[in-house]
């Protein structure tokens, strides 16, 4: 017998392809929407976005999302950790998290949480996100710096301002955003009044969810918390969350002079993180960000100032034990930076940019005392923590001929590191906390770095249908504070320190050494010379890394000798300086299948990444690296309507990190469909993902340790991972004045 979600199931494919053929006179809602830019070929200017970007509005892949990190999905060589239900972190080419540098609005805005709770991206919702650009593999030197797998930026869009001198420009959206699956909403206003020269904008975001389910049960159904509901088989406990963002800006235009200010302020009341031991209870963070914009006869100038402030907490959530008293982490961060960049035209074929940045972080890690063992005093996993960070850089681009581009570029990042002395629970209990705590009061904790980053690039345009090019770079990264300087082997202590969401505890090491990746990358781009039909682009790489940051089993202090042989347990582990090789291949394209009055304009799109990462020390895989991957897809075009039926598919992991006891997954495909329609003042954003209800678990979700007893080492068991969502439909509407 048919069941009800079946058949509305059919109501609402039936509903999505029956839209598109409807005609109207209107504008294709992609010759209106912002642009994903691949990968920018110069950094101080727009770049040339391909026919898959020109087509693929930011709009449309907004829909039903909270997570900024999930627009990242469709491009080359990105995947993305799970997390939160905001807080996904990027990985290009295997490299992740703190390896990419992630830049928003112009700001290296930095994690404040011990497992990364509060990455870059979860400080910009997608309703406010006006433009992508990804540098993925050899990013220029102007935008790297203390990174290895490349950069990404993610920009609001620019200030509007009239163009009549006697009426000024007022401007409104209003929208919201639906999903079936957790009962997901969001809302979000902006607002802008402009004259000219001046213009004055506002906007806010707010958005809720409750905890996701998966197409079926993986594990049994029982209470998370003591005494707490049940929760069911097929429920992802500690999935839930609930933010509010607002901003206000300012702008001021004088002839070729754009002047900003910005003030930005979130408010995460609760993001649920079920592969991580605790959850986030409450984060507020505000920014303010000044910048300038200015265009000379001899070139132009940009330049930066900005300030981060935040407060963090987390602690159990409700679908996890409370031990009568829960476990309360605080955490005080700020950021400050300053950006200068100069570009100089030196001749009609020739660009100088020379540039310099400076940015000081400081952080204040403490869990307050709740009694027992822990207490009568507070716990200092970070006390005073701080990280600078250097840097100048000059690159040289020249066109040798209307072939021929080269890109030479030299940076130099001196980053320093310290942290002040730190206390357990109670020193005078030795063996759990003193020890420990003794020994590394004991030794000096400054560190310097001074890292050297090497990009040369050849780019060779043979005509409008066929462009080859060649890079090499180096590039440089120190270890973070939270690789550096957590110091308890105590297994509690341990698991609270954690950022890949394995499960595990992970202790720090002073000791080590800044990472320096080699990389060689070749892409060569096909099309039609008139970018119109097909395109086709391949990308292969390769990089070496000496020092690579991994991890072994930790053998001193409170690691018990279990710790050193254990297979089908979560382990504690120590950060170290090993080695690395990660090669792979990005393949993008499309293709025009038919265009007709009649039927419209039918266009098959394709993306396949392939990536492997090895430890070339032990021999093992490298951990969390996304299996070979595809997305195919079918797009029709007609009279405004823009509808998409996308295949996903994902490899099995098997290549997977013995010394964390990395859990293997299964390969899967998937159905996505989804269709929009722009009206100019009003757009309609329909869709349905995972439309046939298949399991899968996430290549990249960690270990599933959201509910139940999570602060103990194995009183969560092992070998579970975080599923994906079942079926989940969304709507969303958008309505402008």
């Amino acid at each position: 017998m048919t069941s009800l979600n079946d058949r509305l199931l059919g109501c609402a494919l039936c509903a999505l392809l029956s839209l598109a053929p409807l005609r109207t006179h209107a504008a294709d809602a992609a010759d209106v929407l912002p642009a994903v830019t691949i990968k920018a070929k110069r950094p101080n200017k727009s770049p040339t976005n391909s026919l898959l970007d020109q087509r693929s509005g930011l709009n449309r892949l907004k829909t039903g999302e909270a997570d900024t990190a999930s627009l990242l999905q469709q491009t080359p060589g990105v995947s993305t950790y799970s997390a939160g239900g905001l807080s996904g972190l990027p990985a290009i080419h295997g490299l992740a998290d703190d390896r990419v540098r992630v830049q928003v609005d112009g700001m290296d805005l930095q994690a404040a949480c011990p497992n990364h709770m509060n990455p870059a991206l979860s400080y910009i919702a997608p309703a406010k996100v006006g433009e992508i650009k990804v540098y993925a593999g050899v990013a220029p030197v102007s935008v790297g710096g203390d990174s290895l797998g490349g950069t990404i930026q993610v920009n609001p869009a620019p200030p509007q301002f009239s163009n009549d001198e006697d009426k000024p420009l007022t401007l409104g959206e209003v929208g919201f955003s639906l999903r079936s699956n957790g009962k997901a909403q969001s809302s979000n206003v902006s607002a802008t009044y402009a004259t000219q020269k001046l213009s004055l904008s506002y906007s806010g975001v707010t958005a809720q969810a409750d905890n996701y389910t998966a197409a079926h049960g993986f594990k049994p159904a029982e209470a998370g918390t003591e005494g707490g509901r049940v929760i069911p088989a097929d429920e992802v406990a500690s999935s839930a969350y609930k933010f509010i963002n607002q901003d206000v800006s300012l702008a001021w235009k004088h002839d070729e002079h754009l002047l900003e200010f910005k003030l930005g302020r979130q408010h995460v009341l609760f993001e649920g993180f079920p592969n991580q031991r605790m959850d986030m209870t409450g984060n507020q963070n505000t920014l303010a960000n000044l910048h300038y914009k200015g265009y000379f006869d001899w070139g132009d100038l940009d330049a930066r100032a900005y300030t981060q402030r935040t407060h963090h907490a987390m602690d159990m959530g409700p679908d996890r034990y409370q031990y009568g008293t829960g476990m309360p982490m605080l955490t005080r961060a700020s950021t400050d930076g300053l950006q200068l960049t100069a570009s100089l035209e030196m001749t009609p074929q020739s660009a100088l940019r020379l540039g310099g940045e400076a940015l000081r972080y400081k952080l204040y890690d403490w869990w307050p005392p709740v009694g027992g063992a822990m207490g009568p005093r507070t716990f200092w996993n970070i006390d005073n923590g701080q990280r600078s960070r250097v840097g100048a850089f000059a690159e040289w681009e020249a066109n040798w001929t209307p072939q021929w581009t080269t890109e030479l570029g030299l940076r130099q990042d001196v980053v320093h590191a310290n942290a002040s002395a730190v206390q357990g629970y109670d020193n005078g209990l030795q063996a759990t906390w003193g020890q420990d705590a003794s020994d590394f009061n004991a030794r000096d904790h400054a560190h310097t770095d001074r890292n050297w980053d090497f990009v040369a690039m050849a780019r060779f345009h043979q005509d409008e249908s066929e462009t080859l090019e060649l890079a090499y770079a180096r590039k440089s990264r120190s270890p973070s504070l939270y690789q550096r300087y957590p110091w308890s082997t105590q297994p509690m202590a341990a698991l609270m320190n954690n950022f890949v969401g394995d499960g595990n505890g992970y202790v720090g090491n002073e000791d080590l050494q800044p990472e320096v990746a080699h990389t060689l990358s070749a892409s060569a781009q096909w099309r039609d010379a008139d970018h119109q039909t097909w395109q086709l682009k391949l990308t292969g790489y390769a990089t070496y890394i000496q020092d690579y940051i991994d991890a072994q089993r930790c053998h001193t202090g409170q690691c018990s000798q279990d710790n050193q042989t254990a297979t089908s347990h979560f382990v504690l582990l120590q950060y170290v300086n090993q080695s690395a090789r990660l090669k792979g291949l990005d393949a993008s394209g499309e293709l025009e299948l038919a265009r007709t009055d009649a039927w419209g304009h039918f266009t098959a799109t394709a993306l396949v990444n392939l990536v492997r990462g090895q430890n070339t020390r032990t021999g093992e895989p490298l951990y969390n690296i996304m299996p070979a991957n595809a997305r195919l897809g079918l797009v029709h075009r007609l009279s405004g309507w823009t509808s998409t039926l996308e295949l996903q598919g994902v490899q099995g992991k098997r290549r997977v990190s013995a010394v964390r006891n990395e859990m293997q997954t299964a390969g899967y495909s998937l159905v996505n469909v989804k269709t929009s329609r722009d009206w100019g003042v009003v757009q309609l954003d329909m869709g349905i993902d995972n439309v046939f209800n298949r399991f899968y678990e996430q290549p990249l979700g960690g270990a599933y340790v959201g509910q139940g007893p999570s602060m103990t080492t194995n009183g969560i068991p092992w070998g579970t991972v975080v599923p994906g969502m079942g079926r989940a439909m969304k709507l969303a509407m958008t309505m402008r004045y």
